[in-house]
């Protein structure tokens, strides 16, 4: 991704112009996509690997960025991240039952995260409320100036109206539909406020924060008490016209099969969401099941929770089947509260995916799952906030090459 100008005061031409939009290339770079190698920067930015080293040499004496040793390709090579607490990035994920609160550095760190427990159905200002109050404690544990927070993203299970921010019916959060996410987190917070589908968040986070950050075309699948899909398509988070693509949860698979809360019959939520494995497995149970009973007694061995886990896993890769005919992705990120699973889940879809893909396609993707656990959505929200910091004003001195 090409860095984005910024208008300075120098004269165009001149040497400190130059070097001040070299610099800020730079700068958007590590901004837009984390830690990163001189290598790297110099594709990114298209400028020279003598003007990087400069640049980051630069960047070092400020105290705006450090360099580690790492590995790219096999061979021995220097990463480059900025840091500081000066500029601090919050990312929020509000499930059905919690919400999750991470805050980031500048430098892809994480200074703190937490979560807390939300009664199933609850509203909006229940929920805002409740991300409120635990950003501000971590805020306050973390020790940085509540102002160093430059924005906060949100997630949240379901459409977003990606022109207005509003949340669309078909959401697992009924309460919340035709809430205006960034106003109302906005108001509340007193911060700029993104707001994304949680299955986007999660393919943004495995790009920023995991082990796909190479990944030009990936699926991230999200399986909890709904389903849903974020696609990078060449590099990118694919939106559709409003902003809903991926929603496969409401995918047909049996169109004699129950009804679904949008209304039709069969779709994949209905067959293998953790909702209905809970209620599958709830006859054989002598207590209350959760999402965790399954992920324990499925790594255990239970003989019923596999067998729901299977029949779950096939039918999801059936549906991932159809997409990745579609988009041929490099690699099928599997998230959520079932990940923990591993091979357990991974083997019922690779199954199905192979059934029911174009052979060179089955053959060829890869299908893992995350490695972020339950905080993926939240260091997706976090990462969209250090995506478009590059030109707000608090980080403008940072840009500048002026430090305190």
């Amino acid at each position: 991704m090409q860095a984005h100008a910024v208008t300075t005061p120098h004269a165009p031409g001149s040497q400190s112009a130059l070097r001040l939009r070299n610099r800020q290339a730079v700068v958007h770079a590590l901004l837009t996509g984390g830690p990163a190698t001189q290598a790297d920067l110099a594709r990114t930015t298209g400028l020279s690997n003598a003007t990087i080293s400069n640049i980051v040499k630069s960047l070092s004496q400020d105290g705006l960025a450090v360099t580690e040793p790492t590995t790219s390709s096999g061979r021995r090579a220097m990463s480059v991240r900025l840091q500081g607490t000066r500029a601090v990035a919050a990312g929020i994920d509000v499930g059905r039952r919690h919400v999750r609160v991470v805050l980031t550095t500048i430098g892809y760190e994480i200074i703190a995260e937490d979560s807390h427990s939300l009664p199933i159905g609850h509203s909006a200002d229940e929920g805002i409320e409740a991300a409120a109050r635990l950003l501000e404690r971590l805020v306050a544990e973390a020790g940085v100036p509540r102002t160093s927070v430059i924005g906060a993203g949100v997630g949240l299970p379901g459409p977003i109206d990606r022109r207005t921010g509003t949340v669309l019916d078909g959401a697992i959060l009924p309460a919340w539909v035709g809430t205006s996410v960034p106003d109302a987190f906005g108001e509340r917070l007193g911060l700029d406020v993104l707001v994304d589908n949680d299955a986007n968040l999660g393919a943004m986070a495995e790009i920023a924060w995991g082990e796909r950050k190479d990944a030009q075309d990936l699926i991230f699948v999200k399986v909890g008490t709904g389903i849903g899909a974020g696609l990078i398509i060449d590099g990118r988070l694919h939106y559709g016209a409003l902003g809903t693509a991926g929603e496969i949860g409401h995918t047909t698979v049996d169109p004699q099969g129950p009804f679904c809360r949008c209304g039709n019959r069969g779709c994949l939520e209905t067959l293998a969401s953790t909702s209905t494995m809970l209620a599958s497995l709830a006859p054989s149970s002598t207590s209350a099941l959760s999402t965790a009973d399954i992920v324990r007694n499925g790594l255990d061995g239970d003989s019923a929770t596999l067998r729901v886990i299977d029949d779950a896993g096939f039918v999801l890769g059936r549906v991932i089947a159809t997409l990745a005919n579609f988009v041929n992705p490099q690699v099928v990120v599997l998230g959520g509260p079932l990940a923990a699973l591993g091979d357990v889940l991974l083997e019922p879809v690779r199954r199905g995916l192979m059934r029911h893909a174009v052979p060179v396609v089955g053959e060829t993707t890869q299908v893992v799952t995350s490695s972020l656990g339950d905080r993926a959505e939240a260091l997706g929200a976090a990462s969209v906030v250090l995506r478009h910091a590059g030109l707000s004003p608090s980080l403008r001195s940072l840009l500048d090459g002026k430090h305190n």
